[in-house]
């Protein structure tokens, strides 16, 4: 498995955007994903960074890391969204791979701390992730904070 930033290579833009839409969007917000995705790959900015991971050229994985997570803590920054690991992938550690990416990327671009927000039970847990607060999302609803250190350790 490689994983791949789309800035550094934007050959496969179109079946990224794909697979971050198919996975997390719905049919009302493709241009939402696309327009996101497309200015990423042209920001001087460190942030937002869209992410693949490839076997034998399919994207089979994904992630994110972005400025805010479309909830109330704007003061928390950076996220990881749209992590996704294809079904018949699943099971081969690929999530906690790209977990790790993420945060080697994060404490690479000098962040301390990286951020997401799940419903998801046990499994952020299992990879070293504190639930450390609430948020609230633009539903309303409260959605749970976790943080780990980009610090390695070890």
């Amino acid at each position: 498995m490689e994983i791949m930033e789309l800035k550094k290579d934007t050959s496969l833009f179109d079946e990224a955007v794909k697979a971050f839409w198919g996975q997390w969007g719905s049919e009302d917000n493709y241009a939402f994903y696309q327009d996101c995705m497309f200015h990423s790959c042209r920001t001087g900015e460190d942030l937002p960074r869209f992410y693949t991971a490839l076997q034998d050229g399919k994207i089979i994985g994904t992630y994110a890391l972005l400025r805010n997570d479309l909830n109330s803590r704007q003061d928390l920054y950076p996220w990881l969204a749209c992590l996704y690991v294809v079904p018949d992938q699943r099971g081969k550690e690929l999530g906690s791979r790209l977990l790790q990416h993420a945060l080697q990327e994060a404490h690479d671009k000098g962040y301390k701390n990286l951020y997401l927000t799940t419903d998801l039970e046990d499994f952020y847990e299992k990879c070293g992730w504190t639930h450390t607060t609430e948020a609230y999302g633009l539903s309303g609803g409260s959605l749970k904070v976790y943080q780990k250190s980009t610090h390695k350790t070890s």
